[in-house]
């Protein structure tokens, strides 16, 4: 890492450059079924995932995970595109991993890359898509629905046997460096006829769906990643499978193993198990007030 993009670490923070990310410890994750083998198989075959599921079911905790687990050399591309494939300390390091938070004002220049203004000329700026394209990085485009339709199209030529990228702007065409992956995700609770991935994008990935794990499982999670005692994470978990039946009485989205780690945090922090549920589950989920009466009741019952 170059002076310029080393970490600032005495200041309590860390900066790295966008495809220099990685994860360096191995993130904590509980396989639900054999997704795990499946993405394997996707990268060794080069065809690019599709994740659904709801908000909080682990999507993204998936991805770094698998970023982890296919950890392969740091590669950094020079200005001329000479790839040096060691650390500064000759040491290999893990895949690295580019995430980008979709949003309706995407662009094609924010994914690809854009010429700015410096002085009295210009310089072109990579985009993070280029720049997974160029090191051959997991480019994650999370929650892909919310980008603009003209903006996912520049997807399709890299997601089938061509690999590339199109540069337009520079009149360039990028093959995809070896170990390139795409990968998307969005949560089908969200869609809409203005919010859906049309058939010409979603036909170009496997798709791989997430749910919320089954009581047990969600309990071990919540153990682990709050700190709570098992039997008070196998409350929270009876708390999460209750209040995801109440979907069917206008809760439009059930609470997420996310929200029930925060509960658990709160409550491993010193808040009351009812306070925590209140601020952690019932107002975070809705505003309308018969549901919250709701959900309160099913909590009070629950941790009494």
């Amino acid at each position: 890492m170059t002076t310029e993009e080393q970490t600032e670490i005495e200041g309590g923070y860390r900066q790295y450059a966008i495809e220099e990310y990685h994860p360096h410890v191995e993130p904590y994750y509980v396989p639900t079924g054999d997704e795990v083998e499946l993405f394997e198989a996707a990268f060794a075959s080069k065809i690019p995932v599709l994740l659904k599921g709801p908000t909080g079911c682990g999507k993204t905790r998936f991805v770094e995970y698998m970023a982890w687990r296919l950890g392969r050399p740091l590669t950094i591309v020079k200005d001329k595109g000479t790839p040096n494939e060691k650390s500064e300390k000759g040491a290999f390091q893990a895949l690295p991993l580019i995430t980008v938070a979709c949003h309706e004002d995407l662009t094609a220049s924010d994914l690809v890359g854009r010429y700015l203004l410096e002085g009295e000329s210009t310089r072109w700026i990579d985009g993070p898509l280029t720049r997974a394209v160029k090191v051959g990085a997991i480019a994650y485009l999370d929650e892909i629905v919310e980008a603009r339709k003209d903006t996912t199209v520049l997807i399709h030529p890299l997601t089938d046997h061509r690999r590339v990228l199109p540069i337009e702007k520079r009149g360039q065409i990028l093959e995809a460096r070896e170990g390139f992956l795409l990968v998307i995700s969005y949560n089908p609770g969200y869609q809409s006829a203005l919010k859906d991935l049309k058939h010409s994008t979603r036909q170009r990935f496997i798709s791989l769906e997430f749910t919320h794990p089954r009581k047990e499982l969600e309990a071990k999670i919540i153990a682990h990643e709050s700190g709570v005692s098992d039997d008070v994470a196998q409350d929270l978990a009876k708390l999460g499978e209750k209040v995801r039946n109440l979907r069917e009485h206008g809760l439009s989205e059930g609470v997420s193993t996310r929200l029930l780690v925060y509960t658990g945090k709160m409550m491993h922090a010193g808040i009351s198990p009812r306070r925590a549920c209140q601020v952690g589950v019932v107002w975070a989920l809705t505003d309308a007030a018969d549901v919250q009466r709701s959900i309160e009741e099913v909590a009070s019952s629950i941790f009494e």
